[in-house]
């Protein structure tokens, strides 16, 4: 349950400087800051397109914090299985990325609308490693629970 909890742990730190990030300096290009989106500049010319985008960054911004307040309950409350199943479901609904995310994100970057290029690639493997590392430390803490 160490394991679980430690990389429960890892993944509300890197959340929750993401939330910053969205709220306080969006237009970064590191902790999936929107500012690799060539789109955010451009905006800046319209204030109503850029008002729009700065409304739905702080709505990600906001479910953001909705689940790492989440997260945290579970994380100090939680009864081991509950955490397990928690962390399960977590790791599953992240790969819902790859579903409508994906597709969009490679092809703004085939198109050059992202900055760095190759970045879809990155963030994949990002959410694979985090997708990994969660489902692994739940698996681990099931069969050390049983």
């Amino acid at each position: 349950m160490i394991i679980l909890n430690i990389v429960l742990a890892i993944f509300i730190i890197l959340e929750t400087f993401n939330l910053l990030v969205l709220y306080f300096r969006p237009s970064m290009k590191q902790a999936n800051g929107i500012g690799v989106f060539n789109a955010w500049n451009k905006s800046k010319k319209d204030p109503e397109i850029h008002s729009f985008i700065k409304y739905l960054a702080y709505w990600v911004a906001g479910t953001k914090l909705i689940i790492i307040s989440l997260l945290l309950v579970i994380l100090i409350l939680a009864e081991p299985t509950l955490k397990i199943v928690a962390v399960g479901v977590l790791a599953l609904t992240i790969t819902s990325f790859y579903w409508k995310m994906s597709p969009i994100i490679k092809q703004m970057d085939s198109d050059g609308n992202v900055s760095p290029s190759g970045y879809h690639k990155t963030l994949s493997l990002i959410i694979v490693v985090i997708t990994l590392a969660l489902s692994l430390s739940a698996l681990f803490a099931y069969i050390n629970l049983v």
